[in-house]
């Protein structure tokens, strides 16, 4: 029994940041960042395990970074840097281990909307 939280969205200039935030109720374990722009396929972004490993897709590495506090339930995206690209709906998810595929995440947040504006 898990649910996520996303906040943190917004709107934002080229070459802005925001932080994503992603709470959550009951355990989580891996713990990953996800996008979907309309029209798109839903995108992986970042990744974190149990134990603080984390993964990043190219397109993001360097300018995003994925955290966690276990103490707090919560995973957070930093996202510097950002791009009109990267305009769309981010989505937190969890299983019990780190991967790319979002076919595999068995609990999902209901999105929070970014929006880069150029």
């Amino acid at each position: 029994q898990v649910q996520l939280v996303e906040s943190g969205g917004g709107l934002v200039q080229a070459g802005g940041s925001l932080r994503l935030s992603c709470a959550a109720s009951g355990r989580v374990y891996a713990m990953a960042w996800f996008r979907q722009a309309p029209g798109k396929e839903r995108e992986f972004l970042a990744s974190v395990s149990w134990s603080g490993r984390p993964d990043y897709t190219d397109s993001v590495k360097g300018r995003f970074t994925i955290s966690r506090d276990n103490a707090k339930n919560t995973v957070y995206l930093q996202m510097n840097s950002l791009k009109p690209e990267d305009t769309a709906v981010y989505y937190c998810a969890t299983r019990v281990s780190a991967t790319r595929d979002s076919t595999a995440y068995n609990y999902w947040g209901q999105g929070t909307q970014v929006t880069v504006s150029s």
